[in-house]
């Protein structure tokens, strides 16, 4: 296990599924883990769940103002902000592009694309003063490819693989690390309603079909490590056997 000793990492979307396993697992590795989340009372648990180096810090990912005000928190409590994991999405109202609503449809954009540079914006001057740091962004298979009615969630997550390649294109040299991780389709509750929804062929596979979520939290934690580096301002897609090997996956 890569040791994380000493360093803080910041986790958004963390009350649950791949946030809140990535926050025990870097919690295991020994690192501060800073909770962000619309759920008050589940990073709460959260943090308290883990213990003293987990800050629970309630944050709407698409408010600027939040998101910069909890990147300071986090340099207050524990001296230095080392990790940024833009794990925070949304895919509902699933909904063909006729269909759509405008308000919801860009509440979705606020949340998926808005969200990944604000966190980016608010967190690169503080790695870049310290020389050092690694942005890591939950991408998708959507990011890639057109899926039915999910036209908010395939642009966001094209939008935000972008970002990542940009982070890297222009802070690269200055000893960030900025990549993204593509876990395939997780056991979480976006995949509940996406089932639910009973669109496109992703509605009709089998919850066992999907990975549980401790695996791309795994994954986060061996792309700190130097062994990700060929990745720098890639993408890591964890249906690469190679890449699941690497990690210590089944």
């Amino acid at each position: 296990m890569q040791d994380m000793t000493g360093q803080t990492v910041l986790i958004t979307g963390a009350s649950r599924g791949i946030g809140a396993d990535t926050g025990r697992i870097f919690a295991k590795a020994g690192a501060n883990v800073v909770l962000l989340a619309r759920s008050a009372d589940a990073i709460t648990d959260l943090a308290a769940e883990i213990g003293e180096r987990a800050l629970a810090l309630p944050c709407d990912v698409s408010d600027y103002d939040a998101v910069a005000g909890a990147v300071q928190q986090s340099v207050d409590r524990f001296g230095s902000l080392d990790v940024l994991i833009g794990n925070a999405g949304v895919i509902e109202p699933i909904a063909h592009l006729s269909e759509a609503d405008p308000a919801a449809w860009g509440h979705v954009i606020d949340i998926n694309l808005k969200g990944v540079f604000y966190g980016m914006r608010a967190a690169l001057p503080v790695m870049l003063k310290a020389g050092r740091g690694t942005i890591l962004t939950i991408s998708s298979g959507a990011a890639h490819g057109p899926v039915e009615a999910w036209s908010h969630y395939c642009a966001s997550k094209a939008g935000a693989a972008m970002l990542t390649a940009c982070a890297h294109k222009e802070n690269g040299d200055a000893g960030i690390r900025a990549m993204g991780l593509s876990p395939g389709t997780v056991a979480t509750q976006m995949q509940r309603e996406i089932k639910a929804s009973g669109i496109n062929p992703v509605s009709q596979l089998d919850w066992s079909d999907h990975i549980p979520p401790d695996w791309p939290a795994r994954a986060l934690l061996w792309m700190c490590s130097d062994g990700a580096d060929p990745w720098l301002g890639q993408e890591i897609s964890l249906r690469d056997p190679e890449i699941r090997t690497a990690v210590g996956l089944a």
